[in-house]
């Protein structure tokens, strides 16, 4: 699956580089209806705007990867807190064993 995987990738990356190769006549960019212009190759524009694409998305995203992460943290605080013992004077009865669970009761089977 790896081999696939890198013959992928290479395929992708000599296809972007054929495409850089054949594009390097020199195009205008005006910004605005002033005069400033900036001339550059076609593909220096397009890598450009697709780092922007980028930097934008992952800027869209970062709100709610922050609230996943604070909600993961609550939740194993949480469950950490549920594990321990309510006061230590109180001792926990043990967990039932198997042999216990399968011979004296039938919850969770449905019969």
């Amino acid at each position: 699956m790896r081999v696939v995987t890198w013959l992928f990738n290479l395929l992708l990356f000599l296809l972007a580089l054929g495409f850089a190769l054949s594009n390097t006549a020199t195009v205008e960019l005006r910004f605005l209806p002033g005069e400033l212009v900036w001339r550059a190759p076609l593909v220096v524009f397009l890598l450009i705007s697709l780092a922007a694409g980028v930097v934008l998305g992952l800027l869209g995203a970062a709100p709610s990867l922050f609230r996943q992460r604070r909600e993961i943290t609550r939740l194993t605080k949480e469950l950490r807190h549920a594990g321990r013992p309510a006061t230590q004077g109180q001792a926990t009865p043990p967990p039932p064993s198997v042999a216990q669970t399968a011979s004296g009761s039938s919850v969770g089977l449905g019969v």
